[in-house]
C-alpha cells in the first residue's frame, strides 16, 4: 500500500518509523516531513494545513491510505475532504475534532454529560473576565479556547499573572481569534497522566499511560512548551485508576460524542489529573501527543497500519493491540530561546555516535546533503526503552548527552520527578 502520513514533527516521525515496519506499506510519504523523515519517507512539500493541495497530491499520485495526525489540518476538515474524494483517512472528522479546536466545546460537553473536570466559566468579554479573576483569586488557570501549538494555557499563581493572561489572550490576540473566547478554570492539584486510546466510536483501546513536562525548565518552571519530554508507563497510574478512568471518562466522552452526532474515530488523548477526589479531565485531544507518541510508539509491537485501518472501518474489536512490556522515556532538545525567540540553521553534531538501540526521533531539522540542521522550537527527540522506568531514562541521557547544536537546550530530570 502508499501510505502518506501528515505532518513534520517528531509524532510524526514516530508515526513514519512505525509505518515502516509494516510488511503492507510498500511505499511511505510525508507531507510535508523534515531531515529526520526522509531517512524512512518520501517527503513531499506540501503544507499540512494546505489542504486541497493534500487531497489533489493524494489522487493525483494514486494514494491509497492517508494518516493525518497533526491538530490543524484535522480541525480544518481534512480527513472529510480526503474521504469525499475517495481517499481512505485515518483521523477524527472535523465536527469530533472540535474536542481538541475548542475548549468551550469540551468542556460544555463534559458539565452536559457529567464527565469529571474543573469547574469553570467562559468568557467573551474582557472585563468580565477580569472580575470574575479577582473574585476567584489565584492560583487559577486562563485557557485560550482554539488551538495554540500546546501553549495557550496559563497556570496562574497570582491574581496578576491571570489577568495578564486573560489582556493577552483576549485583548493583544497573542494567539489570534483562539483567544478571542477564554475558559477560565479552578486549579486541580494532584499528578498529571496523559492516556491515549484508539476509537473507532464503538470499542476503546487505551494505550500505556504516559507523562509529558509542559514546562521549559527543570523543575517545572517557566513557560508552557508543546513538551519538553514524556515518558510511559506512569507509576500514578494503577489499573484501579484505569478501571475509574474507563467508566467515567473514556466510554462516557466516546458514548457522549455519539449522542451529539459527532463520532470520533482515531486516537483521543486525555489529559488526566489524578486528584484527591479522584480523576478528572485536564484536556482532550484529537490526536497522538507530541511527545508522548514518541515513547509509546517506540513500544509498539501491532502493525499500525492494521490498527488504523480498524478504526476507519469500525472493527477494532478484532485487532489484539500489543506494546512492549518495559518503560521508555523521551527526551526533547530544543532551540535555546524556545518557546519564545530563537534561531535556526545550526549544525547538529554526534547523531553518529549515538548507540543503536536509542532511537533520536527528528522534529525541527532539515538535511542539507552533507549535515542536519535545527529548523524548529523542539530539535530532536532522544528516546531509549529499559526494563525499568530509570534505566531507560538513564539510556536516553546518554544518547543526550552526544549530541550538540548551537544554543541547544534540554531539561535535566524527564522521567525523574
Amino acid at each position: 500500500m502508499k501510505v502518506l502520513v501528515i505532518g513534520g514533527g517528531g509524532r510524526e516521525h514516530a508515526v513514519c518509523l512505525a509505518l515502516s515496519r509494516s510488511k503492507r506499506v510498500t511505499r511511505l510519504l510525508c507531507a510535508p516531513g523534515n531531515g529526520g523523515i526522509a531517512s524512512v519517507a518520501e517527503c513531499v512539500p506540501i503544507a499540512a494545513t494546505d489542504v486541497p493541495a493534500l487531497v489533489r497530491y493524494a489522487k493525483e499520485n494514486a494514494v491509497d491510505f492517508v494518516v493525518v495526525t497533526p491538530d490543524d489540518p484535522l480541525a480544518l476538515g481534512l480527513v472529510d475532504a480526503l474521504e469525499e474524494a475517495g481517499v481512505k483517512a485515518f483521523g477524527p472528522r472535523k465536527n469530533a475534532a472540535i474536542i481538541e479546536s475548542s475548549k468551550v466545546f469540551s468542556k460544555n460537553l463534559m458539565r452536559k454529560y457529567g464527565i469529571p473536570t474543573a469547574e469553570y466559566e467562559v468568557f467573551t468579554d474582557l472585563e468580565a473576565a477580569e472580575a470574575y479573576i479577582r473574585e476567584k483569586g489565584a492560583p487559577i488557570v486562563v485557557k485560550a479556547d482554539g488551538l495554540a501549538l500546546g501553549k495557550g494555557v496559563v497556570v496562574a499563581e497570582t491574581v496578576e499573572e491571570a489577568l495578564n493572561a486573560a489582556r493577552a489572550m483576549m485583548r493583544d490576540k497573542k494567539f489570534g481569534e483562539s483567544g478571542s473566547r477564554v475558559v477560565i478554570e479552578e486549579r486541580m492539584t494532584g499528578p498529571e497522566v496523559t492516556v491515549l486510546a484508539f476509537t473507532d466510536g464503538k470499542t476503546i483501546r487505551p494505550m500505556p499511560s504516559s507523562q509529558d513536562h509542559k514546562r521549559v525548565f527543570d523543575g517545572n518552571r517557566g513557560p508552557n512548551t508543546g513538551g519538553m519530554g514524556a515518558f510511559t508507563p506512569s507509576p500514578h497510574y494503577t489499573p484501579e485508576i484505569a478501571q475509574v478512568c474507563m467508566e467515567t471518562i473514556f466510554r462516557p466522552t466516546i458514548e457522549a460524542m455519539n449522542k451529539e452526532g459527532r463520532p470520533f474515530k482515531g486516537v483521543i488523548y486525555f489529559g488526566l489529573m489524578l486528584t484527591p477526589n479522584g480523576p478528572r479531565v485536564v484536556e482532550y485531544n484529537a490526536r497522538f501527543g507530541d511527545p508522548e507518541a514518541q515513547p509509546l510508539l517506540t513500544l509498539l509491537e501491532t502493525d499500525l497500519l492494521d490498527i488504523f485501518e480498524a478504526v476507519r472501518e469500525e472493527r477494532l474489536h478484532e485487532i489484539d493491540i500489543r506494546f512492549r512490556d518495559e518503560a521508555a522515556c523521551c527526551v526533547v532538545m530544543a532551540s535555546g530561546g524556545y518557546p519564545g525567540v530563537y534561531e535556526k540553521g545550526f549544525e547538529i553534531t554526534g547523531l553518529d555516535k549515538v548507540p543503536e538501540d536509542i532511537i533520536v526521533y527528528h522534529a525541527g531539522t532539515t538535511f542539507d546533503g552533507k549535515a542536519y540542521r535545527t529548523n524548529g522550537g523542539r530539535v530532536l527527540g532522544v528516546t531509549a526503552t529499559g526494563p525499568t522506568l530509570e534505566k531507560a531514562v538513564e539510556r536516553a541521557y546518554d544518547g543526550v548527552e552526544r549530541i550538540a547544536f548551537k544554543n541547544m537546550h534540554y531539561r535535566k530530570d524527564i522521567g525523574r520527578i
